[in-house]
């Protein structure tokens, strides 16, 4: 289950499975039920439980929610807002037989839980008024809640905050995750996640081209390398990085991420200067002299080097641009990184050209402030970090991996999948880095582009998961040995 579903997509899977036969109050039914469990397991004494409901179908999960806590022994106080309701939402309604009332701050009062059905993920608009001051109440009462699909608030299809939102301690929503349940700011505010079945058949979704998903194992797993009794170093790809004089460290961290991720061979590029700090540091990585891009080119006549990596330390301006020029040039699959992005901010359109005129995958890895220089109109325009991304892939011809706690990588075809798993403690100096050296070792083992960076970026987040707090960059590298057992299932 790792489709990632639109408001306008979840609307016509509702569609399509009511036109199945899949009654609309069944399905609400079902979500209440699978609400009241969940909220019995949070608040194991009968009450009391606060529901607060909107007029939408989220608010007949709430009234079927209140009536199965309220069977149970519960004492439920329901508050409705938002006016009359209409349609399945009503019928919902109708079958609670307990007392509707305004909402008031007295009703928070003694509860041990708060049941949030006010607005649910297709959300598509600021919240005000009333409403804007119920969650505010909610929020300041500090008791758990239980956010019925999506906290109120939050856009189900870019995890924004629309003027006020519920914090939530636990979040359940159905068929389905949404883009907000795992972008930030939403994520946070989710709490614990849990998806329930409401009756929807999984096949519905074979029909609607889904193309945004939870970066996990089973989007990219069918390709995934593993060697075999048949590979040697040259079967499992020869990387070559441009290496930097300013920041030596980055190109290292690099290196030995490339090989930890199963590339045979790493080549380090480096400029006479500083080659005896790479040959000192590095055991295992060959290293070579390179003073410019035509000895970078020479380098590329070996057609063995099959992925190349330009931009860690390797400093800003014409120098690192004529090197990335070089590297897609020779046609090879090619990690742009770092100030290998930053040096064409005042040409980005130059780069996306030479990008687009390059047949094998590129794979762009910007965070936040690299994004915004090379970006800067999208960055600008488009308030969702998913389809940011997305509109930089198709301007770019480029992969795109959008660094942060919540990564999103897209491609130039739309499709798009965003990474949850990357700890708190990932974000330190040098991590960056790794990840280039990553995504480098599986483009080096023929992955596609899209699945190599999204495989690159979950190990990435599973590696720091298995250092746990006080990581440096240079633990991820060897913490990549448990993670790969894993992949490879040894």
């Amino acid at each position: 289950m790792i489709e990632l579903l639109t408001r306008g997509e979840m609307a016509t899977v509702d569609e399509v499975s009511i036109a199945g036969g899949v009654p609309g109050i069944d399905r609400i039914e079902m979500a209440g039920s699978a609400v009241a469990d969940l909220a019995a397991s949070m608040c194991p004494s009968p009450g009391p439980v606060l529901v607060i409901c909107g007029r939408g179908n989220n608010g007949g999960d709430g009234y079927v929610a209140a009536r199965l806590l309220s069977e149970r022994g519960y004492e439920v106080r329901l508050a409705a807002l938002g006016g009359d309701l209409r349609g399945d939402a009503a019928e919902a309604r109708n079958r609670w037989k307990g007392e509707v009332r305004s909402f008031d701050q007295a009703l928070l009062i003694g509860c041990g839980l708060i049941i949030d059905a006010l607005y649910g993920a297709g959300l598509s608009r600021d919240v005000e008024g009333e409403a804007k001051a119920v969650i505010e109440a909610v929020n300041a009462f500090e008791k758990p809640v239980l956010a019925v699909d999506i906290p109120s608030g939050v856009d189900g299809d870019n995890g924004l905050v629309r003027g006020a939102a519920i914090r939530a301690a636990a979040t359940i929503t159905f068929f389905r995750y949404k883009p907000g349940h795992v972008l930030l700011p939403g994520r946070a505010l989710c709490g614990e996640k849990h998806l329930a079945p409401i009756g929807i058949s999984d096949a519905l979704l074979e029909k609607m081209m889904t193309r945004a998903f939870l970066n996990r194992r089973a989007l990219w797993d069918a390709f995934f390398p593993r060697p075999d009794g048949t590979s040697h170093k040259y079967t499992r790809g020869h990387a070559l990085i441009a290496a930097g004089s300013e920041m030596t460290g980055a190109a290292r961290l690099a290196a030995r991420a490339a090989l930890r991720s199963g590339a045979g061979v790493v080549t380090l590029a480096a400029n006479p200067d500083v080659l005896s700090i790479y040959q000192t540091a590095l055991e295992a990585v060959i290293v070579r002299p390179m003073a410019g891009p035509e000895e970078f080119s020479n380098l590329l006549e070996d057609e063995r080097r099959n992925a190349l990596l330009v931009g860690p330390g390797a400093g800003i301006g014409n120098p690192t641009r004529d090197l990335v020029r070089t590297a897609l040039a020779s046609k090879r699959a090619t990690v742009l990184d770092a100030d290998a992005l930053t040096s064409f901010e005042t040409q980005p359109r130059a780069l996306f050209t030479a990008i687009r005129e390059n047949a094998a995958p590129v794979v762009l890895t910007p965070h936040e402030g690299e994004f915004k220089r090379l970006f800067g109109q999208i960055h600008q325009s488009v308030p969702s970090k998913l389809e940011r991304a997305r509109e930089a892939a198709k301007l770019s011809g480029a992969i795109i991996v959008f660094k942060g706690a919540d990564t999103v990588i897209a491609a130039p075809d739309g499709r798009a999948a965003i990474s949850d798993n990357a700890p708190p403690w990932l974000a330190t100096a040098g991590a960056g880095d790794v990840l280039a050296g990553i995504v480098l070792g599986l483009l080096a083992q023929s992955m596609p582009g899209f699945e190599a960076a999204c495989a690159a970026v979950w190990m990435h987040g599973e590696a720091a998961r298995h250092v746990g707090p006080g990581l440096i960059a240079e633990d991820l590298p060897e913490a990549l040995m448990p993670v790969l057992r894993e992949l490879y299932g040894v």
